[in-house]
């Protein structure tokens, strides 16, 4: 939960996805923390994931208890599940992550 979580997605990960050559199919992301913030609606960043995810179906996920604490409740992207891993692991159990990755 540093600014170079901001930094990863806005400028490698998310445009990587957006080109297609990411080398991975990214089926959801979970947000918690202060991470939660990158998904409010008219962020640059909230944006881009929401066409993502409008693209390629993803999950966006973020924290319950993170996204109350901050109280982001009506200000997030559309796409996004408000949940915990037990939302993460059920939705993405048809499609289950090769990996998990954390930044």
């Amino acid at each position: 939960m540093t600014s170079m979580s901001h930094y990863i997605l806005k400028n490698m990960i998310i445009p990587q996805i957006e080109k297609g050559i990411h080398g991975a199919e990214v089926v959801g992301m979970f947000f918690v923390g202060d991470n939660t913030f990158m998904l409010e609606k008219g962020q640059n960043i909230g944006d881009k994931i929401e066409k993502l995810q409008q693209k390629n179906g993803m999950m966006v996920l973020g924290c319950d208890q993170c996204v109350e604490d901050r109280m982001l409740q009506k200000k997030l992207i559309g796409c996004t599940i408000i949940g915990c891993f037990p939302h993460f692991y059920a939705d993405l159990a048809g499609n289950p992550p090769d990996q998990v990755i954390t930044i």
